[in-house]
């Protein structure tokens, strides 16, 4: 029995991919098919055989030709059979043929039928054997001459071993298709993720940069309110500069946050007494910054992540401690840096609320850097400490 390996349950030939060489003027088992069937056609029409019954097994074995070449995309099962028997029946006729037409046509089949990529190699050797031993068994029960059987055999071997150093040739070049696509759909997968990746960390730094405006700039536009009722105009104007001001620092700050992760940064200390600074310029209330250990330079990830657990720890203060004095503390030990930042609160009123990114856009920042992040209510204080290896 023939073992078919690589067909699909539903009957239909393994997928082909393209060649490393793509075929230029037609597909190569087309080719393949086109001149066997000449060569099919040819030895017919040359054939000087006076047996009808030798006609009718070459008739027999034209006509399984023929029926491999209309299934061999649709039914390769049936195909194979076909084309088996196609070599078989003019190996068994081959001792009593009065020409080489016999010897011809097997050998076109059983080339052929070498190359089958849907075939296992067990079933290629069993049918190329079979002919040879038809070929050795027809001669000698015709009283051939056995020097010719085994040159025909021969022939026989020769077809069936270059046909299957085709085979191999094709069944590496389907390899090599399959995986030359699955490493397209890994780098597609992982561009995707890259971009999914990217987009977050934008989105980290669009929050992180315009709830620290935005929320300074609500701070004054209140302040302007409650000065207006008050008819204090010059500290209305004050107010309204200032907002202004923060308007336009937020909106340069949004389009530099696209860039911020590729463009030099500036040293961590300096980052956060900028923030302080301005803080304190913003909210009007004193924020107190120092640094403790030996500075060092730190990843530009390390610098972007504390800086931003910086800026979102100042505006949550902004927000639900207002007018209380901030304390930023940055401390550089062996192999970790630790950010702290402090402010009086007698209750959780310095936390966050709601969703959005908050503290856990925080500590997702933190993570990416290999930091984590804790906070909460500590001897009257609000404490957020972050702390990265660096």
């Amino acid at each position: 029995m023939i073992s078919l390996q690589g067909i699909s349950p539903e009957g239909t030939m393994p997928k082909r991919t393209r060649p490393l060489l793509p075929d230029t003027i037609a597909p190569s088992w087309l080719v393949v098919q086109l001149f066997g069937t000449l060569f099919v056609a040819a030895t017919l029409l040359t054939a000087r055989e006076v047996q009808p019954g030798i006609w009718a097994v070459y008739g027999v074995s034209a006509a399984c030709w023929a029926g491999f070449v209309a299934t061999a995309h649709w039914r390769p099962v049936t195909a194979a059979v076909l084309l088996a028997a196609s070599s078989v029946l003019p190996a068994a006729a081959l001792g009593w043929a009065q020409d080489s037409s016999a010897i011809l046509l097997s050998v076109i089949s059983v080339g052929r039928f070498a190359t089958l990529t849907g075939l296992s190699v067990a079933a290629i050797v069993s049918v190329t054997v079979l002919d040879m031993v038809l070929a050795l068994a027809s001669t000698a029960l015709a009283g051939g001459r056995m020097l010719d059987a085994f040159g025909n055999a021969g022939i026989m071997l020769l077809l069936g071993l270059l046909g299957l150093n085709r085979r191999q040739y094709e069944i590496q070049a389907i390899q090599t298709g399959r995986l030359l696509e699955q490493t397209r759909l890994a780098q597609a997968e992982q561009a995707r993720a890259a971009a999914l990746d990217e987009r977050t960390r934008l989105a980290r730094e669009l929050h992180d940069v315009l709830a620290h405006s935005l929320g300074a700039l609500s701070v004054q536009l209140e302040l302007a309110e409650a000065l207006a009722e008050k008819s204090d105009l010059d500290g209305v104007r004050n107010a309204v500069q200032r907002s202004r001001r923060l308007a336009n620092a937020g909106l340069v700050e949004a389009r530099e946050a696209v860039a911020a992760l590729r463009r030099d940064v500036l040293p961590l200390p300096d980052a956060l007494a900028e923030l302080a600074a301005a803080h304190t310029r913003d909210h009007q209330v004193p924020v107190d910054f120092g640094t403790s250990g030996q500075p060092r330079p730190l990843p530009s990830a390390v610098t972007v992540s504390l800086a931003g657990v910086s800026r979102e720890a100042l505006t949550n203060a902004g927000k639900h401690a207002p007018g209380q004095p901030l304390t930023i503390r940055l401390a550089y030990g062996k192999g970790i840096v630790r950010l702290a930042v402090t402010n009086p609160s007698s209750s959780d009123t310095s936390a966050p609320v709601g969703g959005g990114f908050g503290l856990t856009g925080m500590r997702e920042r933190l993570a990416l850097a290999g930091g984590s992040l804790t906070s909460g209510q500590c001897d009257g204080q609000w404490r957020v400490v972050a702390e990265v290896p660096g």
